[in-house]
């Protein structure tokens, strides 16, 4: 894999949906505490009414787990499969009548949120998703190699390495995760968008301050990418991980089939790492990923007592 391949990013793609949103917040277009029925009444079911925008965004909504997405159940070519961003949010309402928490009390890390995170985007601002996320993101930051691929786009950019499930190649696949995971981009790219973020080129001091704000509220049992039953993700659209010599870091994991993706930096920028694996989907990849994170940051804190930099 050369050091400027592209890949699928996966749900790294929450973070710049989550930075789009709170932009919206900031130009007074998305009242975050307002309801997200209010946007999206033919959406979202009377029974979520009280579910708010920032509950979206950090995960406490309780809405919906996915439900009838493309998956290996679904035979050959699975990874080839679609669906649009309103039927996974229809499907998932569609088998749960009622939030299963009442909203803001738990945070369960869930992709329906994201997905609709990037409608109300749209109904807002009356364009797509892309259209927004490049006017916004993309093309102020130079991000030359990040791109949304169109729905029948199941390519990647050259260079790319190859990606497996098994023995089954899925590099070409369908990026029908959209604004929850189905953004391509670069190593460098990634780099770029964490760094002009942490330093508030993309948000106002007041939205900036919720790329680091974790709700006080309980992790879900199942909720297992956060640990020791402590919530992990924020308003923004990050993930607060305390690594094994006690240096806390924050960013994003995201997997696609055939690609495991990740972009972690310490608040002050001057420890960061970007990450891309191409696992085969036979085994756990949080033992290698956690490996990767912990090496990266392993002398951070002797550094930092020194005034140094890795």
């Amino acid at each position: 894999m050369s050091r400027d391949a592209h890949f699928r990013i996966g749900s790294v793609t929450k973070t710049f949906t989550s930075t789009v949103v709170l932009q919206l917040a900031a130009e007074h277009r998305v009242t975050l505490d307002a309801p997200a029925r209010r946007y999206l009444p033919t959406l979202i079911p009377p029974a979520y009414g009280k579910v708010t925008v920032r509950q979206l965004l950090d995960h406490t909504s309780g809405v919906p787990a996915p439900a009838g997405i493309p998956g290996p159940a679904d035979g050959p070519g699975w990874w080839l499969k679609s669906m649009t961003p309103q039927a996974v949010v229809r499907q998932a309402f569609a088998n749960k009548e009622e939030p299963s928490t009442p909203p803001g009390t738990t945070q369960q890390y869930n992709g329906v949120n994201t997905f609709i995170a990037g409608l109300l985007v749209e109904k807002v601002t009356g364009h797509t998703f892309k259209a927004e996320l490049t006017r916004r993101i993309i093309r102020p930051l130079a991000l030359h190699d990040t791109s949304l691929p169109a729905p029948t786009d199941t390519t990647v950019p050259t260079p790319h390495a190859h990606g497996y499930v098994g023995t089954d190649e899925v590099t070409e696949q369908s990026p029908w995760p959209w604004a929850e995971g189905g953004l391509i981009s670069t190593a460098a790219d990634l780099d770029r968008f964490m760094t002009a973020l942490f330093r508030g080129r993309l948000l106002p001091p007041a939205q900036q301050r919720l790329l680091f704000t974790v709700p006080d509220v309980p992790s879900a049992p199942t909720n297992t990418n956060c640990i020791n039953h402590t919530s992990c993700f924020s308003t923004g659209g990050l993930m607060r991980v305390t690594l094994d010599n006690g240096i806390t870091v924050w960013g994003k994991t995201g997997s696609r089939p055939g690609w495991t993706t990740g972009t972690f930096t310490t608040r002050d920028l001057k420890h960061r790492v970007t990450y891309s694996l191409n696992p085969t989907g036979t085994a756990s990849e949080r033992p290698h990923v956690m490996a990767i994170v912990n090496a990266a940051f392993a002398t951070t804190r002797e550094n930092t007592k020194k005034g140094g930099t890795p």
